[in-house]
């Protein structure tokens, strides 16, 4: 099974031929910019289309803080996005209270853990639409 720096280097390597299709639901990379130290972090993270853009969740499993990817696009929300083959630069927003029910919904759906990661806090999980540039 890919995770963290294997996944995202075996996704890079075959343009998501190893890595895309991942647990029965499917993955991007997401590139940040750290908000401190200016270096490009990349992670995998399970998404779904809407429209021409991708949704994605900031779990973290359930913890009490946001990932560290969730502050770093909050602070600057210009991203690069991976989805197979398909490189493209985005702009990150966290989803408003309107969109955020049917978004969380549609995530759930293909990822039910969701659910069980927001009872385990009480931090208010974001779910961010990445619009392509």
């Amino acid at each position: 099974m890919l995770f963290g720096k294997e996944h995202v280097a075996r996704y890079r390597e075959t343009d998501g031929a190893e890595g895309h299709d991942w647990q029965g639901t499917v993955t991007l990379l997401l590139t940040t910019t750290g908000r401190r130290s200016g270096k490009e972090r990349t992670t995998p993270l399970i998404y779904q289309p809407e429209g021409d853009a991708y949704v994605v969740v900031a779990s973290l499993g359930g913890a009490d803080h946001n990932p560290l990817w969730y502050e770093n696009l909050t602070a600057d929300p210009e991203v690069k996005v991976q989805v197979k083959g398909d490189k493209f630069t985005a702009r990150a927003r966290t989803a408003t209270p309107e969109e955020k029910p049917a978004l969380w919904r549609k995530m759930a759906a293909v990822w039910p853990a969701y659910d069980d990661y927001q009872r385990k806090t009480t931090r208010n999980i974001p779910v961010v639409v990445l619009e392509p540039a």
